[in-house]
């Protein structure tokens, strides 16, 4: 698993500063996101396609994902083409799918 050490400034500081969303529809699976349409779009392309180039593979029960890790969080899109992504999600490390996974603490 990649572990996030070069992600560039003006993206620490974007995750950093933006105000993510709270994902209430998906209480069993606890993580925010970022809509485009509601952020900077240069930086919200460029923080998607850093997560796809610098990332790993993953899976959410059946779907591949590409995850990135960075300063205890895992960013993620859904995997649509970049100029058709509207989210970025984040979660807390210990609440992602493969962590839960691994831990027997799948929800229901």
């Amino acid at each position: 698993m990649k572990v996030a050490n070069n992600l560039p400034e003006d993206l620490v500081e974007f995750i950093n500063t933006e105000k993510w969303i709270y994902a209430k529809t998906m209480p069993k699976w606890p993580h925010e996101y970022l809509v485009r349409e509601k952020v900077d779009e240069t930086l919200f392309v460029k923080l998607a396609v850093f997560i796809r180039e610098n990332g790993y593979a993953g899976r959410f029960y059946n779907k591949e994902i590409t995850y990135y890790d960075y300063d205890g969080r895992v960013y993620w899109t859904m995997g649509a083409p970049i100029d058709e992504t509207t989210i970025i999600n984040r979660c807390r490390k210990e609440d992602s799918y493969e962590s839960r996974l691994e831990s027997g603490a799948q929800p229901e």
